[in-house]
């Protein structure tokens, strides 16, 4: 113990040892090449639009050998999106972005603990709907964890609002609620939710389905 602080084996403070871990970590998981369909969510377009573009030559890039498959650098991918207006936030930092939605906050800190400790996600939390309404605008995440029963609104309507966007119908949503009425999940299913997740789960499911749905590897092949 020196001065208050753990110190590591190499002198160095515990926390400063972390932070270079951390570094490492996200040095490993940044991207350097992408597909047509992840290049498509970063700039929040369609993959078809990114296809044209690769193929007009407006975006360059590669195929892989032997097969059809293009593949577009991270370097170029920006100059692409730099030119074009499209913000890089996405791109800079290498992060998905996740709102949580619930009243339960043991449950939403569980959630954002273990989306921040993945190292993959960038995460904001809203206790009501109102909350949850305003971030989506501000915030646009590409994936949305939302409680059924909020105390000002019903998830449903959310998820009506979030669909009759068309700014935002990249976003995914996966409905929580411990309800099980299937004509009531039919609902939610048909208003534009993705999945939908009863209570209570197994907090590695909700995550391996998170990452299903952004085309991310899971989060333990990742690792």
């Amino acid at each position: 113990m020196m001065g208050g602080l753990l110190v590591g084996s190499c002198g160095l403070p515990a926390h400063s040892i972390c932070w270079a871990g951390r570094f490492k970590e996200w040095m490993r998981d940044m991207k350097t090449v992408f597909t047509t369909g992840e290049a498509a969510k970063i700039c929040k377009v369609s993959q078809q639009t990114i296809i044209r573009c690769f193929d007009s030559g407006q975006l360059k890039g590669f195929r892989v050998p032997g097969s059809r498959f293009r593949r577009i650098p991270r370097d170029i991918l920006f100059k692409f999106m730099k030119d074009n207006g499209i913000p890089t936030d996405a791109l800079e930092s290498g992060k998905r972005k996740a709102l949580i939605v619930d009243d339960d906050e043991e449950l939403v800190e569980l959630i954002r603990d273990v989306l921040e400790a993945d190292g993959r996600f960038d995460v904001r939390v809203a206790n009501n709907g109102f909350d949850a309404g305003m971030m989506v605008k501000e915030y646009h995440p590409d994936i949305i964890v939302l409680d059924v029963m909020l105390p000002d609104i019903n998830g449903k309507e959310v998820c009506q609002r979030v669909r009759t966007d068309p700014t935002l119908d990249d976003v995914k949503i996966i409905c929580i609620s411990g309800m099980v009425e299937q004509d009531k999940i039919a609902d939610l299913l048909a208003a534009g939710a993705d999945d939908f997740k009863q209570k209570p789960f197994e907090i590695e499911e909700l995550i391996e389905r998170v990452c299903q749905l952004l085309d991310m590897e899971s989060a333990a092949t990742s690792r």
